[in-house]
């Protein structure tokens, strides 16, 4: 059986995030490298499966940039999705101090994991859906995954779109023109991390206060 460690918030904008996923909002977590905003959606989502709720599962979803063509990729749609999966693996193998225990979710169905490429004509239902990376997303994409939300179902965006592995410009605003939609929606809470609410290590955000003062 598994058993989640408790996390707690240890930056102000953390303690904002657990908050207003209490009070019942929808997240949208963007900002800079390491503070946590993967982690902590990761977390609270699975808190929320594992409680005797509505909500039976967790639906990761990402874009597989720059390789969104999985067909470039050997094997199974499952074979190449693995790859990008690595992250969710190691963070619940700290969340369950079980190196097991991401594919023991998946094989009890309280977890999937999808592709962009792969979520056209499906609906979620009562699930938790952890949009991540989604700076990665073009609007278009982002406008797919929103609009497959069915009934009782959360969902949270986590990315920097400071990151974005678009080419194109027009590409690369597809996220800001999301989020100027989703702020005029009802329960959304948007939270902007910076270089203060790093808690990876010291050297990345000593690392990333030094590359945005230079740049500024």
């Amino acid at each position: 059986m598994l058993k989640l460690n408790k996390v707690e918030p240890t930056t102000k904008n953390q303690e904002t995030v657990f908050q207003s996923w209490k009070d019942g909002d929808n997240l949208v977590l963007n900002g800079s490298a390491g503070t946590g905003k993967t982690f902590v959606s990761l977390y609270l989502a699975l808190e929320k499966v594992l409680s005797k709720s509505r909500i039976k599962k967790l639906i990761i979803i990402r874009s597989v940039v720059p390789t969104r063509d999985l067909g470039f990729l050997p094997g199974t749609v499952e074979e190449k999705l693995s790859a990008f999966e690595t992250p969710y693996v190691n963070m619940c193998g700290d969340l369950f101090n079980d190196k097991g225990s991401y594919e023991l979710l998946k094989t009890k169905n309280k977890l999937e994991f999808y592709s962009t490429s792969y979520i056209r004509g499906t609906t979620f239902n009562d699930a938790v859906i952890l949009v991540d990376e989604c700076q990665n997303l073009n609007f278009h994409e982002l406008d797919s995954v929103i609009t497959r939300v069915g009934h009782n179902c959360r969902i949270i965006f986590a990315g920097d779109y400071y990151q974005s592995d678009f080419k194109q410009q027009k590409e690369k605003e597809g996220i800001v023109e999301f989020i100027d939609i989703i702020e005029q929606l009802n329960k959304f809470t948007v939270v902007e991390f910076d270089w203060k609410d790093i808690v990876r290590s010291d050297f990345v955000r000593d690392y990333i206060m030094t590359k945005e003062m230079i740049k500024k």
